[in-house]
Formats: structure tokens, sequence, C-alpha cells
């Protein structure tokens, strides 16, 4: 009989939720067959089959959550051989970088067991098959809307209003409710539930470690960004159809300003070894840049910032947003940060009190730009304003020396062209 268990599919998880099963008791699958679908807090992959045979029992449900070891389903196989397969967990993550990557698009293309096979399952939440479920839809005919082919709740919703949901009505002799056209409404004896798992639950876990574990100081500051919003428009008129990647965002340059600024404060590029009772100067700037995906909040990393110029920045940052919003990051993609930023200022905050992504020791975040008038030597001009939250860990370093590196990226920022003196 081979078991089925949950591996390590993903950087350093634990545990994972069934998603989806391909298969029922009593089917007959090939090797390397999807067998079910799981998703953790970074990554949604199906596990394929180790043998040929038949499915002898399913041990958890669609729903499930469960940890790495954990059996799932039975098989049993057609050969001796191939009943002594097993499925073998894998020793190390980075003995395995293709496995590593987060199931999306493009279409029709997963990976399983770290080879890449054709399916024709799309890309949506749990909560969204949930809902596709619940009202008799096979979730395999809608058209998703979403990044990357992603069928949303809405799209979920739209098809139920066209009077589509026929392939499941079948299956439960049911019929899908009627709409008006609108997302149902629920009382509080009839509360809307939405999965407190997956990513979900790994963005709290983390919240709390930090909130219990570090004492977080927040500092404020204003900055004025009009030298570096004029500097971009006159890089970007330089070369309009970016040929030579001169139209850059003013983000890279916050981040280019950051790294230059813990130059000079690296207490703030360091982590704190409790047990060790060391605090570890990093050697390396890699900032985290925290995004905002339809699966949660995520970090890619930029690496090695003080090797790299600003439009080099620039395009690495444009790109692992672009990956984080579509579910594509490669679990290298968001480890060994040293120091985060978040750029909530598109989104129309004008501050905040962020959390620090521990075990790091502060975090930056930028807020909303404005034009204001403000007093330049004896008159008041209009200028281009923005704030900023700085959150640091109080154990590590202490007020006056936030309140200086604060002033530092503002000094930086204010004067984008001091940046040229630091370059390599």
């Amino acid at each position: 009989m081979v078991e089925v268990k949950l591996h390590d599919i993903g950087e350093g998880m634990h545990e994972g939720e069934v998603i989806h099963f391909f298969v029922k008791a009593g089917d007959t699958v090939k090797i390397d067959q999807p067998l079910v679908e799981v998703q953790t807090d970074k990554v949604t992959a199906e596990l394929p089959s180790p043998a040929a045979g038949t499915i002898k029992d399913i041990k958890v449900k669609e729903g499930d959550v469960v940890t790495v070891g954990s059996v799932i389903l039975t098989i049993e196989a057609s050969s001796s051989i191939q009943s002594e397969k097993k499925i073998e967990e894998p020793a190390n993550i980075e003995e395995q970088p293709v496995v590593d990557k987060i199931v999306a698009a493009p279409k029709n293309t997963v990976f399983a067991g770290g080879v890449a096979t054709l399916n024709k399952r799309i890309l949506a939440a749990p909560f969204t098959r949930k809902i596709a479920r619940e009202n008799g839809v096979d979730i395999e005919q809608i058209q998703g809307s979403g990044p990357g082919g992603r069928v949303t709740d809405q799209d979920v919703y739209n098809f139920i209003e066209n009077g589509s949901a026929t392939k499941a009505e079948e299956k439960t002799g049911g019929a899908a409710p009627e709409r008006t056209g609108e997302a149902p409404s629920f009382t509080s004896k009839d509360a809307q539930e939405i999965p407190f798992k997956g990513r979900r639950k790994q963005i709290a876990k983390k919240m709390v470690q930090s909130l219990a574990t570090i004492p977080h100081v927040t500092h404020f500051e204003e900055i004025d960004v009009t030298a570096v919003m004029d500097l971009k428009k006159q890089l970007k008129a330089m070369d309009p159809e970016n040929k030579r990647g001169m139209n850059v965002s003013v983000a890279a340059f916050f981040v280019k300003a950051i790294q230059i600024a813990l130059k000079d404060f690296p207490i703030f590029n360091a982590k704190l070894d409790e047990e060790k009772e060391v605090i570890r100067l990093e050697k390396n700037v890699n900032i985290g840049i925290a995004t905002d995906s339809d699966e949660g909040l995520i970090v890619p990393v930029i690496s090695h910032v003080e090797q790299r110029n600003v439009r080099d920045i620039a395009a690495d940052m444009k790109d692992k947003i672009t990956r984080a919003k579509t579910n594509k990051l490669k679990g290298s993609d968001m480890i060994g940060g040293t120091f985060t930023i978040s750029n909530v200022g598109p989104l129309g905050s004008i501050a905040a009190t962020p959390i620090i992504n521990h075990p790091e020791v502060a975090l930056m975040a930028f807020h909303k730009t404005k034009k204001t008038p403000v007093v330049a030597g004896n008159e008041i001009v209009i200028r281009s304003m923005m704030n900023v939250s700085m959150s640091f860990d109080h154990r590590v370093a202490d007020g006056a020396t936030a309140v200086m590196f604060t002033n530092r990226v503002k000094e930086l920022i204010e004067n984008p062209y001091f940046m040229t003196l630091e370059l390599i």
C-alpha cells in the first residue's frame, strides 16, 4: 500500500490546506497523475501519484489543514515494485528550485512534483472555489478576469447570474440559487465565513510574533519630494520609449536613499539574536517591498541594493511586484530581507504605525504625496510633500538614532543628486 503524504513544497512550510481532490476512492491512477491540490502560505501545488494503481482510501477532506508528513490518501499499487515506491520528502528546498514556484499563469501550466505538466484547471482562491461549490458551479467553466486568468468571487457571481450553473446541478440534483445582480447579503445569523487559512493565517502568525516580541516605536516625518519627481520627469523625457531604462519609478530612488542611509546607520540593517545575545549587523542590504496581492500581503526582496544603481533597482522592483500580484514568485524571491519598505502612498494613506517584518529591526512606510504650500526662505511656495512612518525595534536602537536615520533618508530624497556621490 502506497501512502501519499504532504511533503515540504515550499520554503520552510509546516502545513497546507487541501484545496481540491482530482480523484476519489476507487479511481484508477497512473504514475505522476495529479491527485490533490494543496495551498500553503506561499505555494499552490499539485501532488502527483508516486505509483500506478487504485485509490484505496482518502484520509482528509477538502478544506482540511494538514501538517507536513501527514497521510493524505493511500493507493493500492498495481505491481509489487510500484507498491514499494513512496513519495520522497525533499531533503532541502534549495535542491528543488522548480518545486518552489507558485502555481499560476501561464494558464494550463502547473507544477507537479517539480515537473511542468498540462492541466485545464484555472487559478482561484480557496474562498472563490467554496462560493462556486456552494452554488453548484463548475469553476473550470468560468473565464477568469483577474491577473493571470484568476477567477474572482465576482466572476463566479456573474456566471451564476447568467444562468450557467448547470454541470454541478446535474451532479447534486439541485438548482443554483437565484440572484438579483448583487453579491449575497448576510445577516448576523447567516454570517459570511472567510477561511482563516493559508497565507492569511501565516501573515497573522508573523504579525502576532512581531508585536509580541518587538517593542515597536514609530517615528513620523514629512519629505519634500518635488526634486526627485522632477528628476524622474527629466529622465523620462530623455528616454521617452524607455530604450535605455531611464523611465524609473520614484520608489526606486526611495530604495537607494534607504540603502545609502543604512550605510551610515547600520544598526537598522541588523537582526537581534536573543539566544546568543548579539545584534548582527548584516553585510548586504536586501530591501523587502511589502506588496498587496489577491492572496494577501507578500514581501519580495530586492537583493544587494548596495551593488545596484537606480535603474537596476527599478527594473527588479517592477518585475517582482508584478510577479507577486500574479502569484508567480519563487521562494528565493522572498528570503534574506534586512529592511522592509511599504509604499502605500498610491492607495491614499497619510500615516500609519507599520509592523516590523520580524526578525528585522525597522520598516519605513511611504505615504501619499500632495501639493502643499510651504515656506521657503521668506516666500510661500507650492511643493510636493510626502509623509513617512519609521517603525523600529527599541531594544536595538533609540529614538534619537531613528530620527537621524530618517533625516538622512530625507536629505537624500530631497536632494537626489547627492545620491550620485554615493555611486560605487
